[in-house]
């Protein structure tokens, strides 16, 4: 089972600005996006600062954010890449299970991808990932390459209105496009 000590701080900033930016479209009366907490069970702390140092995830969990935008459901998950080509094993097969069910339940399901080498935020509609999930479960590229991304979606940062990570515009761009 994965620990939190080997997995759990990983994306924390990301998830930082992701969760200042929903704050403000809140503010906004924009949105309303909650982050999904994952439980743990502490194993060890560290008596003198009374911090967990290890801790195992009680159950799986399916998103990082589930919310809605102006009356359409949304969830979505926050990954980072250090690389230009994101390995699929970052991505569970019950996290897809449960995108694919949201938007058969008429809700929009994305990922948000911060390239950490090219410092860029990406807009992956659900659709787009379906794809090259589907490509690796019949036998291709158990991984996608940046090249293969629509520019249309990356995230200008920051945007306005104190906007860190104003996704909300590519959100429009994957609702045109359905």
């Amino acid at each position: 089972m994965p620990t939190w000590k080997s997995r759990g701080l990983r994306g924390s900033t990301l998830e930082e600005l992701i969760n200042r930016t929903n704050e403000r479209y809140n503010e906004l009366s924009l949105a309303l996006i909650q982050k999904i907490p994952t439980p743990i069970t502490p194993i060890k702390i560290d008596k003198s600062t009374r911090h967990i140092t290890l801790a195992y995830f009680e159950q799986k969990s399916t998103v990082d954010y589930i919310g809605v935008v102006q009356g359409i459901p949304v969830c979505f998950d926050a990954k980072e890449c250090a690389a230009e080509t994101f390995a699929l094993e970052n991505i569970h097969p019950h996290q897809v299970e449960f995108m694919k069910t949201f938007e058969k339940q008429e809700g929009v399901a994305f990922f948000l991808i911060y390239y950490t080498g090219l410092n860029e935020f990406y807009y992956l509609p659900f659709r787009k990932l379906y794809e090259f999930w589907e490509r690796a479960e019949n036998g291709g590229r158990k991984s996608f390459r940046h090249e293969e991304l629509d520019e249309d979606f990356v995230i200008r940062s920051p945007g306005e209105n104190g906007l860190l990570i104003p996704y909300l515009e590519a959100l429009q761009k994957d609702l045109d496009a359905r």
